[in-house]
This record gives C-alpha cells, sequence and structure tokens, in this order.
C-alpha cells in the first residue's frame, strides 16, 4: 500500500500524461512480474524492494487512468467567454454573500445562446461551478433568486476552463477542481431588458429526486434551522461548520485566530468529531447489545456485540460523513472506520499498522489527488505518530482507586498530545513554514470542549424541535463564543507561532528522522539527540541576494499588480494585488502566504502606485498582519491605507535611495499633480525605476500616454531599462510607440488575469511589442515570474518550472 501511495505520488508531480496504450503496456509488464516474482523463489532480500517497485507502478498507472477519465471532459475552447445558455440541477450547498451566491451545477442541456441548435452533452464538463452576483457590475441592482439544492434551473452564462492563481507554495485552485469534478467556472449573465427582452435565468422544476439532491438538501435546512435561532450570531459558521461542514461562513479574522492557536482542525466535521461520534454510537449498541437479555432478545446469540457495535459505528460514520456533503477529508476518516468494522466482522485485524496501511491505500484508490492535500499527510500522519510512540507502552494496567483510573486516563492523553506535538513538527513546517507553539494548550481546552459538549449540542439542537432546538444552539454558541475570546487573547501573543522558509525534503527528512529518534522507547539510546535533527529546520532563515544583486518576483495575482524586489538586506513591495470581497483580497490570499513561505515577516517598504483596487486592494490585510516600515504611495491622505499605516511618504519624482549597491528612483509623479484636480488616479501613479550595476527595471503602474509622453520629453535618458513592467497591464491607453522606443526593453511583463473583463493586454498593443522585438511573458500563462539581476538576467516562470498535467486544461 505504500508503494502504491508512493507511485499516485509521484504521478501529481508529471508534467504531463502517458499515452493509455504505454500505461496499459506498463501495467501488463507489472503484473507479468509480480506472478514471476511469486512464482520463481529469488534472493529474500529482494522480495521487498521489488514489491515496492511493483505497487509503486501500479500506483502510479492507477492514478493515470484515473487523471485522462476525468480530463475527458473539457469546454471546448471556441465557447470561452462566449453567452451559453445552460440548463441543469443544483447539486451542492449553495454560498450566499453580499454580492451573490455561488454554486454547482449539474449540467443536463446546453444551447447557443440565442440559437436553437442543441450541443452533444458529451463536449460540455457534466458539472460547473457558477457565480450569481445581485448586480451586472455598474448596470443598475437586480436581485438575484437564492437557489436551493435539488432545484433545476436554466441560466445564460459565460464559462472559462480551469485556471487559477499559479505561485510558489500557493494553492493550487485548478488541482482543486479537478479533484471536485468541476471542468469549468463561469457567472450567471443577467437577463435581458427593453428592446431585446427575454428571461433565461428562471427555475423549471422545484427539486430532482437523487440521493445525492436529498444529502444537500438535508445539509440546507439543517444549516437554515441553525441560522433560524442564531440570527445575527457571530459564531453560527462555525456551528454550521460542526453540523454540514460547511467552512465558508466562518470570517478571515477567526480563521486567523483558529490557524494561529493550531485548532483548525476542529472547526469543522473533522476526523476527531467523525471518530467520537461513530465511538459513542457504536459504544451504546454495544452496551444495550449485551444487556439486551433483559429486554428477553438475547441479541448476542444471533450477532455478536462486537459485530453489532463495529456496523452501529460504521452506519453512524456514514451519515455524519453524508452531512459534510462527503467532503475529502470526511472520505478519509469513513474508509478508515469502514476498514476497521471490516476487520473487526472478518476477525482479520493482526496490527493497527496494517489497518491503518489499507485505509491509506483504499483512499487513494478512491482519490488519486488526495496525496495533494495537505489534510491527507496530516491525518494518517497524526495516527501513525500516535502508534508509534505508544507502542512500548503497556497494554493494560490495574486501575486501583478511580483516583488512579483518572491520573492513568490524564497520563495517556498527554502522552498523546506530547507525541503529536513533537511529531507533527516536521510536517506543519513542511507544509505550512509555521508552527503553533501554544497549540498544546489550545487543543487541550478545545478539544473536550468542542468534541465532547459544543459538537453534541449542535448535533441535537439542529435536529431537535423548537424551542429545544434553539436553546441548545445558544448554549453551544455561547460555549463557542468564550473559547474564541480565549483564543484569540492567545493568539495576539508574540510568540504564539513559530515561523521559518519552508524547508527543503531533505531538511524535512533529517527532522522526521530525529523526531522519530526522540519518540522512540524509553530504551532507545541517546533519544535526546533527536532534538539536533530538528534544529536546521527550525532556525533556517529567508534566502537573500547576494550584495550588488536584485531579485524581483511578479506574483500571479490574476488582474492587478504585486512586485516583490528584495536585495541583500531589505525588501520592497510594489502593489497589494486587487481585492475580492470584504475579507478576500491579493494580500491574504496569494501575498502574505507566498511571504510567509519564505520565511519573510517584514517589507521596508509597501509602494501603492495609485488608488485602483487592482494595485492597492491588499494593501490593508498586508499591513494589518505584517510589519512594514515605510508606506509610499500616490493615495489620498484620508485614504484608510495610508491611516493604517506606520510611517507614509507621497512618492514624488527625484525621490532616490540605494540598498546593498542597488539604486531606487521615483519618476513619476510631480509633486504639482498632487494639488490638481485634473487627473485620474492612473495618471498619478508611482513609476519606480530599480537599477544594478548592470541591469534595470522600471515599473510603470498604470500611467497612460499623456504621462508617458512626459517621461520622454522630460527625463529621457533615464527610462532606458532591462525589464519594463507593461504600463496598465497592456491597455490601449499606454504602451505608446515612442515611450518603448525610449525605453527599450529587453523584456516586459504583463501582469493580467485570465480572460479578464478588461481583454487586457490588447492585441494591438501586445503587438506593438513584438514588432519592436521585445520579449513579452504573462502571468496568466507564465503564473508567477522571477528574474535575478546577477551578471546576467537569469528569468523563470512558475507553470513552466513547475508544471503539472492539469495545468491549461
Amino acid at each position: 500500500m505504500l508503494g502504491f501511495v508512493i507511485g499516485a505520488a509521484i504521478l501529481q508531480q508529471q508534467a504531463e500524461l502517458l499515452a493509455l496504450n504505454t500505461l496499459l503496456l506498463i501495467a501488463a509488464l507489472s503484473l507479468l512480474l509480480t506472478l514471476l516474482l511469486f512464482k520463481f523463489k529469488c534472493q529474500p532480500w529482494l522480495h521487498l524492494p521489488a514489491r515496492l517497485v511493483l505497487a509503486a507502478t501500479l500506483g502510479f498507472v492507477w492514478a493515470s487512468g484515473y487523471a485522462h477519465f476525468y480530463l475527458q471532459e473539457e469546454l471546448p475552447k471556441k465557447w470561452e467567454n462566449q453567452d451559453i445558455v445552460l440548463t441543469g440541477t443544483i447539486d451542492n450547498l449553495p454560498f450566499q454573500f453580499e454580492q451573490g451566491q455561488r454554486f454547482n451545477l449539474a449540467v443536463e442541456q446546453v444551447h447557443a445562446d440565442d440559437a436553437g441548435d442543441l450541443k452533444p452533452l458529451s463536449q460540455w464538463p457534466s458539472r460547473v461551478a457558477l457565480t450569481w452576483y445581485g448586480a451586472d457590475r455598474g448596470s443598475d441592482m437586480r436581485q438575484v433568486t437564492a437557489v436551493l439544492p435539488g432545484e433545476r434551473w436554466q441560466f445564460r452564462v459565460r464559462l472559462k476552463r480551469p485556471h487559477g492563481n499559479a505561485n510558489e507554495f500557493g494553492f493550487d485552485y485548478e488541482a482543486w477542481l479537478l479533484e471536485q469534478g468541476i471542468r469549468a467556472t463561469g457567472s450567471v449573465r443577467p437577463d435581458k431588458y427593453g428592446q431585446d427582452a427575454k428571461q433565461y435565468n428562471r427555475k423549471l422544476a422545484d427539486f430532482v429526486w437523487t440521493p445525492g439532491t436529498l444529502i444537500e438538501y438535508g445539509r440546507h435546512r439543517l444549516r437554515a434551522r441553525i441560522h433560524a435561532a442564531l440570527p445575527f450570531a457571530p459564531y453560527a459558521g462555525v456551528l454550521v461548520a460542526l453540523v454540514v461542514g460547511d467552512q465558508r461562513e466562518i470570517s478571515m479574522a477567526d480563521w486567523t485566530v483558529f490557524n494561529r492557536v493550531g485548532i483548525g482542525h476542529l472547526i469543522s466535521i473533522s476526523g476527531l468529531h467523525i471518530t467520537m461520534v461513530a465511538g459513542l454510537f457504536a459504544g451504546l449498541v454495544f452496551y444495550f447489545w449485551r444487556h439486551s437479555f433483559f429486554l428477553n432478545l438475547a441479541l448476542p446469540l444471533r450477532l455478536p456485540a462486537q459485530k453489532a457495535s463495529a456496523l452501529a459505528g460504521a452506519l453512524m460514520a456514514l451519515a455524519y460523513v453524508a452531512l459534510a456533503g462527503f467532503g475529502l477529508p470526511a472520505q478519509r476518516t469513513l474508509i478508515m472506520l469502514s476498514v476497521v468494522a471490516v476487520a473487526v466482522w472478518t476477525g482479520r485485524i493482526s496490527s493497527f499498522t496494517a489497518v491503518l496501511s489499507l485505509a491509506l491505500g483504499l483512499v487513494v484508490v478512491f482519490d488519486p489527488w488526495a496525496v495533494l492535500s495537505p489534510g491527507f499527510w496530516l491525518s494518517f500522519s497524526a495516527v501513525a505518530i500516535i502508534v508509534f510512540a505508544t507502542a512500548g507502552e503497556e497494554r493494560t494496567k490495574p486501575m486501583g482507586s478511580h483516583t488512579q483510573g483518572v491520573v492513568n486516563t490524564l497520563r495517556s492523553a498527554s502522552l498523546m498530545q506530547y507525541a503529536l506535538t513533537l511529531g507533527m513538527i516536521p510536517l506543519t513546517m513542511f507544509l505550512f513554514g509555521q508552527m503553533s507553539l501554544i497549540s498544546p494548550l489550545a487543543n487541550a481546552v478545545a478539544i473536550p470542549l468542542v468534541s465532547l459538549v459544543v459538537t453534541p449540542l449542535t448535533l441535537v439542537g439542529s435536529v431537535m424541535p423548537a424551542p429545544l432546538s434553539g436553546w441548545l444552539l445558544q448554549i453551544a454558541h455561547v460555549l463557542v463564543d468564550f473559547l474564541a475570546r480565549f483564543l484569540t487573547y492567545f493568539s495576539t501573543l508574540p510568540f504564539a507561532v513559530w515561523t521559518a522558509p519552508i524547508p527543503t525534503f531533505w531538511l524535512f527528512a533529517l527532522a522526521m528522522l530525529g523526531v522519530l529518534w526522540l519518540l522512540a522507547p524509553k530504551a532507545w539510546p541517546l533519544r535526546g539527540l533527536g532534538l539536533i535533527c530538528c534544529l536546521p529546520l527550525l532556525l533556517q532563515t529567508a534566502k537573500k541576494p547576494p550584495e550588488g544583486e536584485l531579485h524581483v518576483t511578479a506574483l500571479d495575482v490574476g488582474q492587478g499588480m504585486a512586485l516583490l524586489l528584495e536585495t541583500a538586506h531589505h525588501r520592497l513591495l510594489y502593489d497589494s494585488g486587487q481585492g475580492f470581497g470584504l475579507e478576500a483580497d491579493s494580500g491574504n490570499r496569494v501575498i502574505l502566504p507566498y511571504l510567509h513561505a519564505r520565511g519573510i515577516n517584514e517589507l521596508d517598504v509597501m509602494m501603492i502606485s495609485h488608488n485602483d483596487s487592482d494595485h492597492s486592494g491588499g494593501a490593508l490585510s498586508i499591513l494589518k498582519h505584517l510589519p512594514v516600515e515605510l508606506l509610499s504611495s500616490s493615495l489620498n491622505l484620508d485614504s484608510p491605507i495610508v491611516q493604517a499605516a506606520k510611517q507614509h511618504k507621497r512618492c514624488v519624482v527625484g525621490q532616490t535611495w540605494d540598498w546593498d549597491g542597488v539604486h531606487f528612483e521615483v519618476l513619476q509623479p510631480v509633486a504639482a499633480s498632487y494639488e490638481s484636480t485634473k487627473w485620474k488616479p492612473n495618471a498619478r501613479s508611482c513609476v519606480l525605476k530599480v537599477s544594478t550595476k548592470l541591469h534595470s527595471i522600471l515599473l510603470a503602474g498604470d500611467i497612460e500616454a499623456i504621462q508617458e509622453d512626459e517621461l520622454v520629453n522630460m527625463i529621457p535618458q533615464k527610462l532606458r531599462a532591462d525589464i519594463l513592467l507593461a504600463p496598465h497591464h497592456g491597455s490601449g491607453t499606454s504602451s505608446t510607440a515612442p515611450f518603448l522606443k525610449i525605453v527599450q526593453p529587453e523584456l516586459a511583463i504583463f501582469q493580467v488575469g485570465y480572460l479578464n473583463r478588461y481583454h487586457h493586454p490588447k492585441p494591438e498593443v501586445f503587438q506593438r511589442y513584438a514588432d519592436f522585438g521585445i520579449k513579452r511573458l504573462r502571468t496568466d500563462e507564465s503564473g508567477a515570474i522571477s528574474i535575478q539581476f546577477g551578471a546576467s538576467l537569469k528569468t523563470s516562470q512558475f507553470r513552466q518550472e513547475n508544471a503539472r498535467y492539469w495545468f491549461g486544461r
């Protein structure tokens, strides 16, 4: 099973899939070699590595075939960003937010807009993710109807193929969509009004009966009951997550607290909760089954109580996982518990490690992409570490007095917490680049409170009749509120979280070896030396350019700008990407995770070129969660961003400074422009030129043709640069021929969103760069773009350097 998982994990690192014929040939040869291995005796030492290699090969082939099957569905390229009409069923729990709602649609029929031809369904994705906004972004507000699971609807939509931001250490949205079976995303278009009035978006049926829609509608009803009992309650979203596994209503601020104190795993239908509920139900069945003689049933004579309780626990786990909408983490726990139940029924429990390995393999059989999820490795590693650390403990101990029993229970719980805290250090640092130092204390309070009190109260309260349901839910909410206040205090402590750059695999492996040495049985020699193996992982620092060099990373933030400039001892962030909503923006979704993963915990300067939301959208999040010594901008002085800054200075032409042998100079705007009401924010964009001894880069913000002309006429000698950040994302109002002729860049970077609504870069502008012989890179195609300014210019593109077979599919 371990070999099978390794093979599937290797497949998920590949840039291309092998052809089906090649995979079939490899599978046949592997099976033949397996038969030969068992038929003819070979050296004993060869058996284990041979079986491991064969299992890894089969895992690779299985995961490849799985990927081939699910990648068959795709949106035809010519229909991207075109109006089409879909008919289908709402097949998940919709999420309402301030601007609209999001939901998945199981597609049944597809029509071209204003055409009667029915497109063959096989050419279209069977499941798409849609967003229905309440306003057409600038048009008059139109109320959207809240959709419910199981309803059949017709929608006029615009779709695009799966595409997400591609940055080092970032969330792989395309892989997540593939795992969810979603092969296109898009938005609902408003109905046509006026002369071309036509109602496209309408409900066709109240409910379509399928097992999936029944489960999703039941989840909707439970969520609605919680909201009805707790209107406007700040932590109602936490209770919803505990009952139906929907975490989308929990605010980013709350998630920050939960993650800093290390209890994020509790705020949902987690494996711990499923195991607890299943174990409680199994224990009740076991007790009443054994005592059924008092009811003259004699049930143990018909079926052993152990088998009855195992079956009851597995069925309860199935019901609870259904409440979670069969989310992937819940599925993993269900498979593990089902393996245990089958082992009890067949009398085949030989060792817990065998059961754990079987569950591990089955999870990957049903979902080969599970190996991409941090939760997969965290959940199985946590169980494995507990088994390893407690293997040397005595299985049974005389209970003695009641006090001695309590002491033994506390001792076992402390040992498990100690083992988990130490054992998970290498993995959490490898996956997240940080670990919570107060996690043991937080979990000691949160685990019993959430698992033994809040979760049962919430589950019972969500199904009981009113007013009892309301009372139970309110009690649960009071307890969550108390817990949140307690955790918020500790999360603000300066030592709450230990951060370091995400380590290399070899540093992780060394630390993991050290931790296993520490957790080895007591007789193991020199266990304390294992701590030395962890020190390189914990004490490493962020990589820095050599003296006199400059490293620039143009992050992929969609339709927005954000570039990190690094010298030997200083860092500057130019623009902060776009804002997506009240709490979501490029700052907390892209930039901060990247900086933390790199071990960058402060910025010397953040320069916000101007006020447009695609340049300043993430600034507040960054200022809130990261120390920034100086904010340089062209923003109004009453801007919330300026007010939140520790120190602010307006960018003005003539400002210069030097960091570690690298020269920085502001070329725009002039001071007088701040006193004028004539110019739009674009015209006041901070233009920054950064130069090493050999090379330079020009960051032009969103300046337009007039500002380009002023720069060309006033300071042409300062414009020459090897790299140019294309002004205004390559819009039709910028990148004039005289400007490009003076700058003479070798490379131009276009920070643009995939199929953005502004159609940036404009085709004629993009071609203009080519006509001047300028190499062009765009973040929607390349992902994050990194440039090293040393003796030569070295450029890397994330989507090329880390290509995966699902990119662009």
